[in-house]
């Protein structure tokens, strides 16, 4: 009998675990399922087709897809040689291959992000894993990101893993990450100026430069399509949607709503994006210098989901890194309140209460704008963790040794 003793407790334990492993895998279905109902790849199949038009001789921004207002392609030149396999092969085929490669592109991400802090509270990384994957599939930009069959976990992974992995290992060839993921959708580039305002001089040379030459590749590859992108589209932001679109969750779309006009008022925009900008760089900045890198790079891409012309929601996919963060902090401090926040950030981005708006008023306008309004406050307040260490640390030990020698500092500007 005593010899049986001592097992059943880790019985128990491995249980409790399973019941938690199915109850978590579960809800990551129900979030495959609940994207597959209702999106069925819409961008992908506008990606697909319009790239097949393209090749076959047509002008690829005159592509109009015939559904919700003929959308067509909205992505730099440069993008459309990125997804020319897409075209390949069936458009459902594409948006199926796209999933499993973004599901394993934030299996990765997570795994760094979260290797540190799994190691900080003594767990196993696939524990950790295991719970945080399905959890962040379940968020409104992750499975929306998946169901529309976008790109964006494909950017948000370039820019992590270049910054937390190649950055954090002093390797030469960081920064050129951003600098791919700007020349495919621009709005990466607001990295670029992070990586200026910390100090981090060869990184940014390196993405501007790596963003310069994709792009000046794609202008001899399709001069005719790259004039007509920076000259003209670009600057058509209502070509994607009007700004008070449901889905926008930029400060665009805040001010539109409140506005009660298809279009953001300019003066109130520019003035709310340099305000957004000073507060939400100066705060990466101070995080940067305290060496919680995962944080300082989160308070730029929500400043960058905010300056943005559009942001529709499934752009948002740096949420569910900031509840990782508030759960830490929780964590580190044994304090209730950032573990309030962490739950309500992820029930707001589960539930995403902008599909609930009803008629009018003002209940109306801050449901319609809950993501906005959800930003702001995370890029005004989200705390960082002083001495916090990068996931490559724990992934890649010989980089965070290199890091720590002298002449690895994290700089910053005083």
């Amino acid at each position: 009998m005593t010899l049986l003793a001592e097992p059943v407790p880790r019985t128990r334990r491995h249980c409790a675990r399973t019941v938690v492993v199915c109850g978590l895998a579960a809800v990551g279905s129900l979030a495959i399922r609940a994207f597959d109902a209702h999106y069925r790849f819409f961008d992908m199949v506008i990606y697909h087709d319009a790239i097949r038009w393209w090749s076959n001789g047509g002008e690829l921004y005159d592509y109009a897809a015939p559904v919700r207002g003929e959308l067509g392609f909205t992505y730099p030149p440069f993008a459309a040689f990125v997804l020319m396999p897409v075209a390949r092969v069936p458009a459902e085929t594409a948006g199926w291959l796209n999933a499993a490669g973004s599901v394993l592109a934030l299996t990765v991400v997570l795994a760094v992000l979260a290797a540190p802090v799994a190691a900080r509270h003594g767990r196993p990384l696939r524990h950790v894993l295991v719970a945080a994957v399905p959890l962040a599939l379940g968020t409104e930009p992750v499975r929306q990101t998946l169901g529309f069959g976008q790109v964006n976990l494909w950017l948000f992974a370039l820019v992590l893993l270049d910054l937390m992995v190649l950055g954090r290992g002093g390797s030469r060839w960081a920064g050129v990450g951003v600098g791919i993921a700007t020349a495919i959708k621009l709005t990466p580039g607001l990295f670029i100026v992070y990586l200026l305002v910390t100090g981090q001089w060869r990184a940014a040379r390196t993405a501007a430069v790596t963003t310069a030459a994709l792009t000046g590749g794609a202008v001899l590859l399709a001069p005719a399509e790259s004039l007509r992108y920076f000259g003209d589209l670009l600057w058509q932001t209502d070509r994607v949607g009007a700004a008070d679109a449901l889905t926008n969750q930029a400060l665009t779309g805040l001010l539109a709503r409140v506005a009660g006009t298809p279009s953001a008022p300019a003066g109130w925009w520019l003035a709310g994006c340099l305000l957004v900008l000073v507060v939400g760089l100066r705060r990466a900045r101070q995080a940067h210098a305290a060496g919680d890198e995962v944080t300082a790079l989160t308070l730029t891409g929500l400043t960058a989901n905010l300056v943005s012309p559009m942001s529709w929601t499934h752009h948002l996919v740096f949420l569910p890194v900031a509840v990782l963060i508030l759960a830490d902090v929780a964590a580190r401090r044994r304090d209730p309140l950032p573990a309030v926040a962490a739950v309500i950030v992820y029930a707001l981005s589960v539930m995403s209460p902008i599909w609930l708006t009803p008629g009018g008023g003002a209940r109306a306008l801050i449901l319609s704008s809950t993501f906005t309004l959800m930003l702001i406050v995370l890029v005004a307040t989200l705390p960082w963790r002083p001495g916090a260490r990068g996931g490559v640390d724990q992934c890649f030990p010989s980089a965070s040794r290199r890091s720590a020698a002298p002449g690895w500092a994290p700089r910053s500007i005083s």
